[in-house]
């Protein structure tokens, strides 16, 4: 039986305390941990919780000259936005690019939906309007409707317009819930 199926299997059972002893005891039979092995970890951390000891295992990783694939960055994303630590988040998802792996849709709209949901979609915007465009990466239909959104319930609902606007200028069509939002924002 390999070392990823039973560290997952350890954390899928919530025992995440013996999956880390065992990551040790990789390093000390000298069998050295892989991406999967790395990012099943991170997900029990984040699961556990423990997004910044997540955190602290990518650095290990990257010290190491592992090269974190997408899915790993999905999970620390989410981790970090679920505990509201944006702005780590933020610097993660712009540090991605210059460590080895670019930043797509999925990444980016974790972080959007993670700000709108903390009533942060100003900060939301920014990743849209600065980030996205600086990475080659255009925003989506969830990008939008999560901006558009966000915008109207904390009260900006001009930019709300406008960016319901360049949504139907880039042939994105708004879902019910898009122009729901908006109605309800301007009674």
């Amino acid at each position: 039986m390999s070392y990823n199926l039973m560290i997952r299997a350890l954390s899928l059972e919530d025992k995440l305390s013996v999956a880390c002893k065992l990551f040790k005891q990789m390093f000390k039979r000298q069998v050295m941990p892989d991406v999967e092995t790395y990012r099943i970890m991170m997900q029990g951390m984040c699961k556990k919780r423990q997004v910044m000891s997540a955190v602290g295992l990518l650095e290990d990783m990257l010290n190491k000259g592992f090269v974190l694939d997408a899915p790993s960055y999905t999970t620390l994303l989410n981790g970090l936005c679920r505990r509201r630590k944006f702005r780590e988040a933020y610097k993660l998802l712009c540090r991605m690019k210059v460590r080895g792996c670019n930043a797509d849709i999925v990444h980016y709209n974790t972080v959007i939906v993670g700000f709108c949901r903390e009533g942060r979609s100003l900060d939301a915007r920014k990743v849209i309007t600065e980030l996205m465009p600086s990475n080659g990466c255009l925003p989506n239909l969830v990008s939008y409707t999560m901006v558009v959104n966000g915008l109207w319930r904390q009260g900006f609902l001009e930019e709300a317009r406008r960016y319901l606007e360049e949504m139907v200028s880039k042939g994105l069509s708004p879902h019910f819930s898009t122009f729901h939002g908006l109605v309800r924002g301007f009674l």
